[in-house]
């Protein structure tokens, strides 16, 4: 296996990736429980994530009508050059059909005082991910895909793995009395099989560990507690 590279900007998927696309959009096309309903698929506008969406999922949401939108909140943690996104015009450029007016104008920036709630601090990412569940929670859709990135969705929403083209179905949380935030509830049906795709481990972990409570350069990494696995 080659070592993983994090300066590398915003790259685009790998052969494999690309190849793990296809298995699920199979998978997808054949697993998803039919009565979900889905009216919007949104993902983070880094190349990967929109390359995920439209190799995986493109030409169903084509076939049904439903529309393709990037969001900001949904981008990968870090501020390593591999998790930070390109210049919005280029993306869309390069994906025609996924539609960027809904992302943020402050995108890519995660370090300068206007693009502070993207940053690389705990604070923050937690508070994107509550931001995320809000606009979620207040959709009129029934069902929604989000293609986002195994950090974000591993550290700071879920607390599940997720290994590249994996997927996980949740439902809200009900909320205890005077409890505002929002939490999600994963369906038996990926829970019990590793993911959708059964690529991913079991192991929850608790959401928030291993995040830097301040500000980092983009070279360095909190150290993770003892027995937390890294990324």
């Amino acid at each position: 296996m080659l070592p993983i590279n994090y300066k590398i900007p915003d790259p685009e998927l790998s052969e494999l990736g690309r190849q793990q696309c296809q298995q699920l959009s199979q998978n997808l096309r054949e697993k998803l429980p039919k009565d979900l309903d889905v009216g919007l698929i949104l993902c983070s506008p880094m190349r990967r994530t929109c390359e995920t969406a439209m190799l995986a999922l493109g030409d169903w949401a084509a076939e049904k009508g439903i529309p393709i939108q990037a969001h900001a909140d949904w981008q990968e943690n870090s501020a390593k050059p591999c998790d930070t996104g390109s210049p919005l015009a280029s993306v869309a450029a390069e994906f025609p059909k996924i539609d960027f007016s809904h992302v943020d104008p402050v995108y890519p920036d995660k370090t300068s005082p206007a693009g502070e709630k993207y940053s690389y601090v705990k604070e923050h990412l937690l508070e994107r991910a509550q931001s995320s569940l809000r606009d979620l929670y207040g959709r009129p859709e029934k069902a929604i895909i989000v293609v986002s990135h195994s950090g974000f969705m591993r550290q700071v929403l879920t607390g599940d793995w997720f290994f590249n083209a994996d997927y996980r179905i949740y439902d809200f949380a009900e909320r205890a009395d005077g409890v505002d935030k929002l939490a999600l509830k994963q369906w038996d049906l990926t829970k019990s099989g590793h993911g959708g795709m059964g690529w991913s481990w079991d192991e929850v972990v608790e959401i928030g560990v291993g995040l830097p409570e301040h500000a980092l350069p983009p070279t360095e990494e909190e150290p993770l507690p003892p027995g937390v696995r890294p990324n």
